[in-house]
């Protein structure tokens, strides 16, 4: 180990192997079981960014607020498109 305070140290996240889909159908899954209305909840939370919007059972909030909500709308865009080509 260095310890030249002057070095840049370096330090590394593990990334969460879970995908924009993963989370999708986990929150999806948990509003579900917990009796509200995924879709409208999940909207909810995309158009307002509130968290409250989705149910922290088997921890969907959590795993909702680690992706940015711009790469989830992209996820569900790029999946539309393809399974609905003309």
């Amino acid at each position: 180990m260095n310890n030249n305070r002057s070095d840049t140290q370096k330090f590394s996240v593990p990334k969460d192997a879970k995908t924009a889909q993963d989370i999708l159908m986990t929150v999806y899954s948990a509003m579900r079981e917990k009796g509200y209305d995924p879709v409208n909840q999940i909207v909810g939370y995309l158009l307002s960014g509130d968290p409250t919007y989705i149910t922290s059972y088997n921890n969907a909030r959590y795993l909702i607020l680690r992706m940015e909500r711009d790469d989830l709308l992209d996820e569900l865009v790029r999946f539309y498109v393809k399974n609905h080509k003309s």
